[in-house]
This record gives C-alpha cells, structure tokens and sequence, in this order.
C-alpha cells in the first residue's frame, strides 16, 4: 500500500464527504443510487473506447487480458470490477482509506482478485508505475489541482494507452440538475457532495488534457432522460455530465 504524502491533489473536505458515506457504495438504494443509474452507461462506455484502441474481441471470454488498468479515485469499486471481470489486471486506488476495505470485502465476496490502495495518482509516479488504462470518472471536480492530477496519469500511462475522464459541465444547467436537482429535490446525494464552482466546461479539460500532451479521442455526454427514467449516450449533448477519452502517442 502506497503511502500518502502532501504532494498531491487531495482536497481533504472532499475526503471527509466521501469517507462517511463509504459503507454505501454497493446499495443501489443508498447515497450512490445516481451513479449506480448511470453505472452500465459508463461501463459500456469505457469497454466500447479500451476494445477500440487495443483491438480488443468483446466476444471472447477474458478480452482485457495482458492490459495493466488502473481505476483512479475507486470509491468501493463500482468501475473496477467489471473490468477485473473482462481480464484486465486491476490497481483500484483511492484517498479515502474507509474505501479501500470495503471495496476490498466485496470484491472478495464476488471471487475476485483487484489490488485495492490508499494512495494517490503522484505517489504510484513516484513508485514508477505504468498503466494501459486509467480510468478517471468523476474524480477530477473533487480535487484541489485538477492539472497536476491529469500530469500525473499522463505520467502514469503508456504509450499508446488510453484514459476515459469524466465529470461535470459548469453550466446553469448542470447546478440545475446536479445541485438543486439531485441534491435538495430528489435527494439522491448528501447537501454539498458537488460544488458547482469545481465543475469543469469540455474545452477547459480539453486544454488540460493538451497541456499534458495526452491527445483527445472522443467526448460523450451522459444524458439523464427523466420521462423514461434513464441515461443514453450523447454525441452533442455534453450540458452536464460528459466523458472524454485521450490517448498518450
């Protein structure tokens, strides 16, 4: 287990908002009822975008053997099963340490092997780690750098290898539905797990991305239809929630 040290993006509050709702993860009913709603679209996503760039046969039976996968900010491992499912060898990291047991405990409990850590995307630099994948999803507006976060995967990623990033669009929009909407109407998440100033616009991710030298494959958006109660991928509609994927070449 890698060690934590000040050189790193951590926002602390942020820590402390996801670390009391750790024994959560895995209740579709619980604190993370959206992200188990969106969690097959992601999934799909991610699957569709790793198979493309390592021309990968989704039809055979372990189809990201040999890919070295690292799921940035895991939470209980909601990302990093399926992928240790599909055969890839899976680091499942996080800066909240109540996650890692728990994430642990069930991927025990599901028969499967995924090398859960408390750490942080600048110390498994450090430790001179490299990765095929790196799976970013909906970490980047809870940290305090989110450039020197995005350098450090670049650091971390092969040549050739590819990230999927996700995260919020900075619009009324978005404060509509993932404020006012998810948080005080619904309350599907705790008063406060988003802050809206913390959201990012496509083009200023994409700028990260560009400063890191990390090359822009693709931009989905996730598109919650309330009226048939679920999400689809979109090509234009990035309003709120959005994916990019990059590529290190």
């Amino acid at each position: 287990m890698s060690k934590l040290t000040s050189n790193n993006t951590i926002d602390a509050s942020e820590v402390v908002k996801f670390e009391a709702m750790a024994e959560e993860w895995w209740d579709p009913k619980g604190k993370f009822k959206p992200l188990h709603m969106l969690n097959p679209l992601r999934v799909q996503y991610i699957v569709g975008q790793i198979a493309t760039q390592f021309n990968r046969d989704l039809d055979s039976l372990m189809p990201f053997k040999g890919l070295r996968l690292l799921d940035i900010g895991c939470g209980g491992g909601l990302l990093s099963e399926p992928m240790a499912r599909l055969g890839a060898e899976v680091i499942g990291a996080d800066a909240a340490p109540k996650n890692i047991p728990v994430a642990q405990a069930h991927a025990k409990q599901s028969g499967l092997t995924i090398d859960y850590r408390n750490t942080v995307a600048e110390a498994l630099v450090d430790e001179g780690e490299l990765f095929d994948v790196i799976l970013n999803m909906e970490v980047i507006e809870h940290v305090a750098q989110p450039q020197m976060l995005i350098d450090a995967c670049a650091d971390l990623l092969k040549q050739d290898g590819i990230m999927l990033c996700s995260t919020i669009n900075r619009t009324p929009k978005s404060y509509i539905v993932a404020i006012i909407g998810a948080e005080r109407v619904m309350r599907w998440l705790p008063i406060g797990t988003h802050q809206w100033n913390k959201f990012i616009k496509p083009p200023e991710l994409a700028n990260i991305f560009k400063v890191a030298s990390l090359s822009l494959n693709d931009k989905s958006g996730f598109v919650f239809n309330p009226v048939l109660w679920r999400w689809s991928l979109s090509s234009s509609d990035l309003s709120v929630n959005y994916v990019m994927a990059v590529t290190k070449s």
